[in-house]
């Protein structure tokens, strides 16, 4: 039987499950396609467990002339299409649609090049991205952005969601990264946007398709900018007796001319959560600590730990550690990338917010997250990216309890709304997805929202790409705007006014 969808324009028809599947075995090799339901459970979502779907199919392309024959097919089908790295992202970008295709490309996992006098890779989607840091080595060079999850992340999602990770506020996110996407349009186009060339002639397309997650084109190769790996790095370890210092002293260090390598922040659940897990040696009676890393020439680094230490101890740091070999400032690294591991040993599931806020908001937020905590009756420790603003609180909960359930997910809300409220965004580098499509809502506006909607449209006319995310309907807006007014089903707080 046919199903309806709305995707945001008319309704359109998806033929029976049978016909989509018949059509793409005849379009790439058989075993390419998986749809009995034993075989399509482990795409059901992303690393937002919260929210889950089977697709009608999953298929796993291996060259690019198969990625273009699907999306064709799909696009003579009407069938909505869903693109997949690792499955990694933390905000329901690739779940699956019940009545779509989810395109996996796992197997699209090879380093064409590393150019080391152009100081460039040329990869593929499904490159972990810590892979292409390891084949750079031997050259004297890395790749920068470096998320959390880079031992397992692909180059693919973090080009959707525009990752950044502990060294983003020195070395930018992805988009600071990336030279230049090859890409597969719905219609089944092979596009090119991007220059290995300081600028590329009409509109900066790369910027736009850079964190579209998934909603404008199907990306099938990537070359990136590759960074010198510096002489020497060294990390502070900064502790604080109250996290109003310590969200401060970001600020003083900034403020100071000073450009850390990375500048992370994690407050003392964080740090007793962590520690038992990676002993890394963090100062667990602290209320909060500071990672402040410095890179560069040996003098260089020795003049610049001398100016962050002032700083500091000017703020009132009650510590300073500073790492004393590789080893050491590895192993403080370590604990800030295993804090989401590190919460599944105290909590039986947790919920990974992120919004960014204004450097000099921190200690307010934080002060306001605190309270929620009590509001909502559920932990929250924080981690984050303090130098850039975006915080990662981590609420734990219990997702067999569903009303721990309905709790989390509208302390995650108020967070996102706060953080909208004091001059920030809902989102850092996870996306919107589907987690944060009500809260787009309250940050934009409708002709803000369509304006959105109108740069889909001209990638995806028929809005096939990873449709109903990201950018809201009018009558959900219009459906949360009533709850979030006068109350509704769902109980949002009353956010403090600072």
């Amino acid at each position: 039987m046919n199903a309806i969808i709305d995707t945001g324009l008319s309704p359109l028809i998806v033929p029976p499950k049978e016909e989509v599947v018949l059509a793409l075995r005849a379009a790439v090799p058989p075993h390419c396609v998986l749809s009995r339901e034993e075989d399509t459970r482990p795409y059901e979502c992303d690393g937002l467990s919260l929210y889950r779907s089977l697709p009608m199919a999953v298929v796993l392309p291996e060259t690019e002339a198969q990625v273009q024959n699907i999306l064709k097919v799909c696009k003579r089908l009407n069938v909505p299409v869903v693109a997949r790295g690792a499955g990694t992202g933390l905000s329901g970008g690739a779940m699956p649609h019940a009545q779509g295709v989810l395109l996996g490309l796992a197997k699209f996992n090879q380093i064409k090049q590393i150019d080391p006098v152009a100081a460039i890779a040329v990869v593929q989607p499904g490159v972990r991205n810590l892979a292409v840091s390891e084949a750079a080595a031997p050259f004297g060079l890395y790749y920068a952005p470096d998320p959390s999850s880079q031992i397992a992340c692909t180059i693919g999602g973090n080009v959707a969601e525009n990752s950044g990770g502990v060294h983003c506020l020195k070395y930018g996110l992805t988009i600071h990264n990336v030279l230049k996407v090859r890409m597969v349009t719905m219609e089944g186009d092979v596009v090119e946007l991007g220059s290995l060339a300081p600028d590329s002639p009409g509109p900066d397309l790369l910027s736009v398709f850079v964190g579209s997650e998934g909603m404008l084109g199907v990306v099938t190769e990537v070359t990136l900018r590759l960074t010198p790996k510096p002489a020497l790095a060294s990390v502070i370890m900064a502790s604080f007796d109250d996290v109003e210092k310590a969200s401060d002293a970001v600020g003083k260090i900034i403020g100071a001319g000073i450009i850390p390598a990375g500048l992370e922040m994690m407050d003392k659940q964080a740090t007793q959560m962590v520690e038992p897990f990676v002993k890394a040696g963090y100062d667990i009676d602290a209320e909060a600590i500071l990672l402040c890393e410095s890179d560069g020439t040996t003098e260089e680094v020795a003049e610049e730990l001398q100016r962050m230490e002032q700083v500091f101890q000017r703020a009132g740091a009650t510590r300073l550690q500073v790492s004393t070999s590789e080893a050491e400032r590895l192993r403080f690294w370590a604990g800030r990338k295993n804090a989401f591991p590190a919460a599944g040993r105290v909590s039986p599931d947790y919920y990974c917010m992120d919004g960014t806020i204004p450097r000099r908001r921190l200690g307010d937020v934080l002060k306001a997250i605190q309270g929620m905590e009590t509001q909502f009756g559920l932990r929250c420790a924080n981690v984050f990216h303090a130098g850039d603003g975006n915080l990662h609180p981590l609420i734990l909960f219990n997702s067999n309890i569903e009303d721990e359930v309905r709790r989390a997910e509208d302390f995650g809300a108020a967070i996102l709304e706060l953080c909208v409220e004091v001059g920030g965004t809902i989102t850092g580098e996870h996306g919107v997805g589907m987690e944060k499509i009500n809260q787009m809502c309250v940050q934009f506006s409708r002709d803000e929202l369509d304006m959105f909607m109108a740069v889909k449209r001209a990638f995806d006319p028929a809005c096939l790409l990873n449709p109903e995310k990201v950018i809201p309907t009018l009558a959900r807006c219009a459906e949360y705007g009533k709850m979030h007014v006068h109350g509704g089903a769902i109980p949002f707080p009353e956010l403090p006014r600072f």
